[in-house]
């Protein structure tokens, strides 16, 4: 009975759900592990995504024959490079628009009061249902305020008191990243010498798959997103809207998100839009499925290509659930974690199969 694959498959979950019982019930013995694993998280992942994003202009220099610690040198003058174009060209006129929608609030907030004190006047013609509706929220309106300003200082408290540990986070990212621009080759070797050489041969093949995932969606995700954003920003301009560039800034930011991603961006545009002319609600709708449209047609098929390949349903699914879980670090990471647990779930379930059909050839 015990070569049977569903007593197999029974010993193994059986094996699975008390390993997760001992883990919880000893979970204090894994705590210091993992504040040393979130404390080495932030420069390992800003690293890799840079490793990802540069390991192509890595490569080209290699493949020219450039030694490579000079081929490090240029990358990182290449990122310094555009750091420095960043905060020269574009930030003083992104902190500028910035400020200057600061200052617009008070003047859209007596607008929306102009727009209740006409309602109000007219009341007449509103429902007795939309009425207490809007009086039930004018009402709560400082327990609301209170509400968002004591989540807002809460997590600016949460985050000075991690301020430090954030800044030696960054501080130590262009170490990490200078190491694995040198020696990330030789991992993947070093951790196959200890495995049989077929075992090892399966191992390479899943390992690769993996890095294939992680370098479609990270260089494919921020390419679109930079893509949509130059889009957006283009259309912004054509249409004379106000701060423009901070927009269209925030609508790359949020496209990193998959799917939700360009819904979150447009908001603010629509919100200001209306506000310095209703018919610009129109062009910023137009302008956003412009955008979208060139993207999902044109820009993500030749970026990402079908590696991910990924249902939009399974999609929102996904990002609700690490959301709801992780808040929005787990928005951010869920489509990649996600993507990679997918990958090797497949690739075991086909090593399954193919292992299980070379035994029935055998026998044939």
């Amino acid at each position: 009975m015990t070569q049977k694959r569903w007593f197999q498959f029974f010993i193994f979950f059986i094996c699975l759900f008390t390993l997760i019982f001992l883990i919880s019930i000893t979970h204090f013995i894994f705590t210091p592990v993992l504040q040393l694993v979130g404390a080495v998280a932030l420069p390992i992942i800003g690293a890799g995504i840079l490793y990802y994003l540069t390991r192509p202009l890595m490569n080209l220099l290699v493949k020219y024959k450039v030694p490579r610690i000079l081929s490090i040198i240029i990358v990182f003058l290449v990122i310094i490079g555009a750091i420095t174009l960043f905060i020269v060209f574009i930030w003083p006129i992104a902190r500028d628009q910035f400020d200057r929608l600061m200052d617009s609030i008070p003047g859209m907030v007596q607008m929306v009061e102009g727009w209740i004190n006409y309602w109000q006047d007219n009341i007449a013609l509103v429902p007795d249902q939309v009425i207490d509706a809007i009086n039930n929220f004018a009402n709560d309106i400082p327990g609301h305020i209170e509400s968002v300003l004591n989540n807002v200082f809460g997590f600016l408290g949460s985050f000075i008191g991690q301020l430090v540990s954030i800044i030696a986070g960054i501080v130590l990212v262009p170490f990490f990243l200078f190491f694995m621009l040198k020696d990330g080759e030789k991992l993947v070797p070093f951790i196959l010498q200890f495995f049989s050489k077929k075992k090892a041969e399966n191992l390479h093949d899943l390992l690769k798959k993996i890095d294939n995932v992680l370098s479609a969606f990270i260089q494919g995700q921020l390419l679109v997103s930079f893509a949509v954003g130059v889009l957006l920003l283009i259309g912004y301009l054509i249409i004379g809207l106000e701060y423009a560039v901070v927009l269209a800034l925030f609508g790359m930011m949020m496209n990193v998100i998959p799917f939700l991603g360009p819904y979150i961006a447009v908001a603010p545009a629509l919100l200001v839009g209306g506000f310095q002319d209703p018919i610009n609600l129109f062009w910023i709708a137009i302008i956003m499925f412009v955008a979208q449209q060139i993207e999902s047609t044109f820009i993500s098929p030749n970026v990402m290509g079908q590696v991910l390949n990924l249902h939009p349903l399974t999609v929102i699914t996904v990002i609700l659930a690490a959301g709801s879980i992780a808040g929005f670090l787990g928005i951010l990471f869920a489509i990649p974690v996600y993507a990679v647990i997918r990958t090797i779930v497949i690739h075991f379930y086909q090593t399954f199969v193919n292992s299980r059909k070379n035994k029935d050839d055998a026998l044939i």
